[in-house]
């Protein structure tokens, strides 16, 4: 039987790769996005290329009421989800007193933090009573360690990580499982919406294609958490953060996500 995955952030980077993976394999999609038309033109896609049922939910993530219409779009519709892929999310460089503004960080915190805990807090009785269910939390790598210049895009990611993974364990025997994706720099749309593109943090940024599937497959095993798509140098930075003196590692990070560092 097919399963049905309901993917926030669905077109662009990371989620049109999700989106493909899960068609490719025979799933059925529900797509939520904020551009009803780039919605469409994906469901089209996926819909002629691999046959598979997949409807749309336009969606501003960062409004609660919003967040509560997805979940009661595919209640009122008899959808079923099997699958929550909790993807969209983003960043933003920046001094947080004196760049950031109040609506840049309160959105962020609002999309990458309440918007992924209220569909879980809504979806997840419905998993649990039917004793099957998968959670996929897009986490980051950034997850490790504080990151001035993105001061509150790293705290989101942390709180992601520390939640799906108290969720893991709270859910054992239930049948749903909660995995943390964590993945580094990636070439998505995510780096120039967030003002990243001539950071040195992003100057080797890889593809999302096998973070996805990395994410993906870990999702199916159930697994707690998932590292993808760090390049070499990073790998063993990554390992050795939490040994690091914390000035100095705040010190690298910060030369990390200075506009003009990747020069």
């Amino acid at each position: 039987m097919a399963q049905t995955a309901l993917l926030t952030g669905s077109y662009g980077g990371l989620g049109t790769v999700l989106a493909r993976i899960h068609a490719s394999r025979g799933g059925n999609l529900i797509l939520v996005g904020r551009s009803q038309e780039k919605l469409d033109a994906q469901a089209a896609e996926l819909r002629q290329q691999y046959g598979v049922t997949v409807q749309a939910i336009a969606a501003d993530l960062s409004r609660a009421d919003e967040v509560e219409k997805v979940y009661t779009t595919v209640k009122a519709n008899g959808w079923s989800v099997d699958y929550l892929m909790n993807n969209a999310g983003f960043g933003g460089q920046g001094d947080f007193a004196r760049e950031r503004t109040m609506e840049q960080d309160m959105s962020m915190i609002a999309v990458n933090i309440e918007a992924p805990t209220r569909l879980a807090k809504l979806f997840l009785p419905d998993f649990i009573e039917r004793g099957s269910g998968k959670v996929l939390n897009v986490s980051s790598t950034a997850e490790t360690m504080p990151g001035p210049l993105q001061a509150v895009y790293y705290a989101t990611k942390a709180y992601l990580t520390s939640w799906s993974n108290a969720l893991w364990r709270e859910l054992q025997d239930t049948g749903v499982t909660v995995t943390a994706l964590m993945p580094g720099a990636m070439q998505t749309g995510f780096v120039n919406a967030g003002g990243l593109a001539d950071t040195a943090l992003f100057a080797h940024a890889v593809s999302p294609d096998d973070v996805a599937l990395a994410g993906y497959e870990a999702m199916l095993r159930g697994d707690l958490n998932v590292t993808a798509g760090l390049p070499g140098w990073q790998r063993p930075m990554m390992a050795l953060a939490p040994l690091f003196p914390k000035k100095a590692m705040l010190d690298f990070v910060y030369s990390q996500q200075v506009s003009g560092g990747a020069q």
